[in-house]
């Protein structure tokens, strides 16, 4: 990233949707501008759990007032991430498809543990570096997310299922506070993070931060309250919960610091904040300046190359752990590559480097179904990566490379993937046309060999005597062209 570029990252938050610009100076991004907008998704959730259509015409008229403030962004650029109420909501596809139209850029449904490592990216990026072990506590709408680490380090992390809209819909429905609304709440909060005792013990760090959402506000009353600048404590925390219990009701507290958009939310908020301070055995918790925001910037950084990007260590490491033949991973890898350079024509030079990179990974991890069965590996594959734990990556992220991994081998109509997606199907072709061409497991004879494609036909083109010398491999590429007869698209072989 150049000096003086610009960079973006929204947020689609259960309580508001935010957004962040920054501008690379000296190798820090500076802040250029920041809007926030109190959506409240998470309040529009039913029973099914489907967002109500009131609910997403909020978002999208935010969106839209985003996408304006975006345009001329290029899409390296701007990375939207959304969380916890998006992860719920059984429709979301129908909000994130009008809402990607809207913004004019992917949206990434993130899963909760990378919700926290890029929430503890942002912390730890605006704190001067210590070798302090470090809590990181992040109280959102819908879910609460707890980081250990050090430095740049977030070496545990989880999200729990409870926040500030969803405590005080259930709790305090009306708005209304008393002391048993308050004893349930904190109960029922303690309840839901309970394991976190035996992994977040208070020996394991040495200072607890807060970030953002309920923290922030709760910080900005009490500092405007006279208690503290930019800390919480035990004691703030019941001279907050007295305040409210004297006000009896959401709409007659009176308190210095606190905004609007957050008076509704505010004793849900506070009954899970109390929760993790009495759970965590925390005295005092200093504000932090980062965000989930924050560390979307960062890491957009951090995926600029290959030997940075977290979803390298990621991919190595899911390697590791399913014991793939990574000479075999990496023989497919280069041949897929050497296919798609000539295939992806059409791509911009962003994203063709991101489907390289992509493809590149589908490879490697191609056969990790197999630690569990040679019988329909590829579906095994497939299966652990649309559930896998893996930092760096969005949950749409994952899904289309178990989509490649699903598609490598077998038959193309079992894939629940869109055909007039044609980057995908390109990357599909050139992975199966590797695995075929390396089925032998050493390096293949590709001299004479030309791949090409028109609209939605492929064609691969052998030497004459090619066929003769490898028999095996043009059986197999013979096949290959009876699979693609049932699908939009077409391989001819010549």
């Amino acid at each position: 990233m150049q000096e003086g570029s610009l960079l973006a990252a929204v947020d689609l938050g259960s309580n508001s949707f935010r957004l962040e610009i920054g501008r690379m100076e000296f190798g820090q991004l500076r802040r250029v501008e920041y809007l926030k907008e109190t959506v409240r998704q998470g309040n529009g959730l039913d029973e099914a759990r489907n967002l109500t259509q009131e609910a997403m015409e909020r978002g999208w008229a935010c969106l839209a007032r985003f996408a304006e403030r975006l345009a001329g962004f290029a899409p390296a650029q701007v990375r939207a991430v959304a969380t916890q109420t998006l992860r719920e909501a059984r429709n979301r596809e129908v909000f994130l498809a009008r809402a990607r139209q809207i913004l004019g850029f992917a949206i990434d449904v993130i899963s909760g543990r990378e919700e926290a490592r890029l929430i503890y990216q942002g912390v730890a990026h605006l704190l001067p570096q210590s070798a302090e072990r470090r809590l990181v506590v992040d109280i959102g709408g819908r879910s609460t997310e707890l980081i250990l680490g050090q430095q740049y380090a977030a070496e545990v992390t989880e999200s729990y299922r409870v926040g500030s809209v969803a405590w005080s819909m259930k709790f305090f429905p009306e708005g209304q506070f008393s002391a048993a609304a308050f004893e349930r709440a904190s109960v029922a909060a303690q309840a839901v993070l309970d394991e976190a005792l035996s992994v977040y013990p208070r020996d394991r760090w040495d200072v607890a931060y807060g970030s953002a959402g309920t923290i922030g506000a709760v910080a900005d009353i009490l500092a405007a309250s006279g208690m503290g600048q930019g800390v919480v404590t035990r004691q703030s925390l019941q001279w907050l919960e007295s305040q409210l219990l004297q006000a009896r009701s959401a709409d007659r507290v009176r308190l210095p610091g606190l905004k609007d958009d957050r008076r509704p939310v505010i004793g849900g908020g506070l009954s899970v904040l109390r929760a993790v301070f009495e759970l965590l055995q925390i005295e005092t918790m200093q504000t932090a300046q980062g965000a989930l925001r924050h560390g979307v910037l960062y890491d957009m950084l951090d995926r600029e190359h290959a030997d940075t990007d977290m979803r390298t260590s990621t991919i190595e490491r899911l390697a590791s752990k399913f014991e793939t033949d990574a000479a075999q991973g990496a023989r497919v890898g280069r041949v897929a590559g050497l296919l798609f350079a000539t295939l992806c024509t059409g791509c911009s030079e962003h994203e063709r480097q991101v489907r390289e990179r992509e493809l590149a990974w589908a490879a490697q991890l191609h056969e990790i179904g197999t630690l569990i069965s040679h019988s329909d590996a590829h579906k095994h594959g497939a299966y652990i990566l649309d559930h896998a734990d893996a930092p760096g990556f969005a949950q749409n992220e994952l899904h289309r490379l178990g989509l490649l991994v699903l598609g490598h081998r077998g038959k193309l109509r079992k894939l629940e993937a869109d055909f007039s997606d044609t980057v995908f199907l390109q990357q599909l072709a050139c992975l199966r046309l590797a695995v075929i061409l390396c089925h032998a497991r050493r390096e293949p004879q590709l001299q004479g060999l030309v791949v090409s494609g028109v609209g939605q036909a492929i064609s691969l083109t052998l030497p004459a005597d090619w066929a003769q010398a490898y028999p095996q491999s043009a059986h197999l590429l013979r096949e290959e062209v009876v699979a693609w007869q049932k699908t939009p698209w077409s391989f001819a072989l010549h």
